[in-house]
């Protein structure tokens, strides 16, 4: 199992409306891919003081990699993902990803 962990360095606080949209259709896959099993995100509260650049993020939960590559080509994620990329510093420079082996 892993944990795919993703921050989001806005271009501003106006992207919300776009971020909002882009997790809503991100949080849908859940019911949509085998091996995906939760969805969760909001904002960066930086209680450490070490990510202020990065104003919100997502975490998902897959069973295997099988699952994450079923993830990443899912239209559903190709066209959140586009969203993001648009609303994020730099493009996809402005997106911080991790992907967390468990267990």
């Amino acid at each position: 199992m892993f944990k795919h962990c993703v921050f989001l360095s806005l271009r501003s606080e106006n992207e919300m409306p776009a971020i909002r949209e882009a997790m809503a259709i991100l949080a849908g896959l859940v019911d949509k891919v085998d091996g995906m099993s939760d969805f969760a995100w909001g904002p960066n509260r930086d209680f450490e003081r070490k990510s202020q650049a990065y104003q919100c993020g997502f975490v998902v939960t897959f069973a295997n990699r099988e699952a994450h590559l079923a993830y990443e080509v899912h239209p559903d994620h190709v066209r959140a993902g586009g969203m993001l990329v648009a609303a994020c510093r730099g493009g996809a420079d402005g997106i911080f990803v991790t992907d967390l082996e468990i267990g």
